[in-house]
């Protein structure tokens, strides 16, 4: 008997749907175009007024043709203003990144390992107060410790003096003093997030064996911590080498930054190859330090 059955005319269907089609498209695309735009933002927004910088810091002003020299370099470096200021710079940098790993470290501990009241608040407020300007900061002191502010006011209205006791904002140690007060959260935030990943069981089993509170903190928090600590304070290191508003807000005389120099060089002095070197030494400071952070966290395991 012979097959009757007649071969299938259907044309085969295609059942690619239009999602994979575009995402086949895609996949086509050369990968440099989608590079391409990020890399042209960075270029313009941040490479490219860095090498006009970095250009300006090798033309001294006395060269009308422009040509490249060392001398703005030679210069800015034998001055005493400049060693002055690199000196301030980094002691306070370092002062205030030593104070903000203490204080940051024991209120961490605090709001985290210690129940009271309003516990969670605090640690949502230090999410905000990241977020705070710093001189605003800076200004608050003012108004507390400033020579009319209000820890004067109180000392004169009491005493009946001409004038109060308070005038530390106008040195280092106020500078210090507002760094402190306003870097310190950028400690505890890692902090904080650290020993919400802690397993309590290690402190309840150290509590068992008869550690004491110091001894556990020792022996089992502060290692968990040290990361979180490396990071936090190399972010603050890097932003105390910069910082610009808290020196110029709390008014102290004879505290010259490098970043205060730059402003004093390139707006009072009208001297830009030289503020452009100071802003060189700036940048290649910060990138040392953070280069140097990467590889002693990355050894660490951080």
């Amino acid at each position: 008997m012979a097959d009757t059955t007649a071969p299938s005319t259907t044309a085969p269907t295609n059942t690619t749907t239009p999602g994979r089609r575009k995402a086949g498209s895609l996949t086509r695309t050369p990968t440099w175009i989608w590079a391409l735009p990020p890399v042209l933002v960075l270029a313009l927004g941040f490479l490219y007024p860095l090498a006009l910088v970095v250009r300006q810091s090798f033309t001294p002003e006395s060269l009308e043709d422009g040509a490249a020299s060392l001398t703005p370099y030679t210069e800015v470096f034998a001055s005493t203003v400049f060693r002055e200021a690199l000196t301030t710079t980094v002691w306070l940098a370092v002062g205030a990144t030593v104070g903000c790993l203490v204080l940051g470290f024991v209120l961490a501990l605090v709001i985290a390992f210690v129940p009271f009241p309003g516990g969670k608040a605090v640690a949502r407020f230090i999410d905000v107060f990241l977020s705070f300007p710093s001189f605003l900061i800076t200004l608050a002191l003012l108004f507390i410790y400033g020579s009319v502010g209000m820890a004067n006011g109180a000392w004169t209205g009491v005493t009946g003096a001409a004038e109060g006791p308070f005038h530390f904002l106008t040195t280092p140690w106020g500078v210090l003093l507002a760094e402190i007060t306003y870097f310190t959260p950028f400690v505890m935030r890692p902090l904080l997030a650290a020993f919400s990943q802690l397993d309590t069981a290690q402190l309840e089993v150290a509590s068992s064996l008869g550690a004491g509170p110091v001894r556990i903190v020792r022996q089992v928090i502060l290692p968990e911590a040290l990361p979180a600590l490396a990071a936090g304070g190399s972010l603050v290191l890097v932003l105390c080498l910069n910082e610009f508003g808290i020196v110029l807000f709390t008014g102290a005389k004879g505290v010259t930054t490098l970043p205060m120099l730059v402003y004093s060089k390139a707006i009072l002095e009208s001297d830009y190859p030289a503020a452009c070197v100071v802003a060189v030494v700036n940048i290649v400071l910060s990138v040392g330090l953070y280069s140097l952070y990467r590889v002693v966290s990355r050894r660490a395991g951080a």
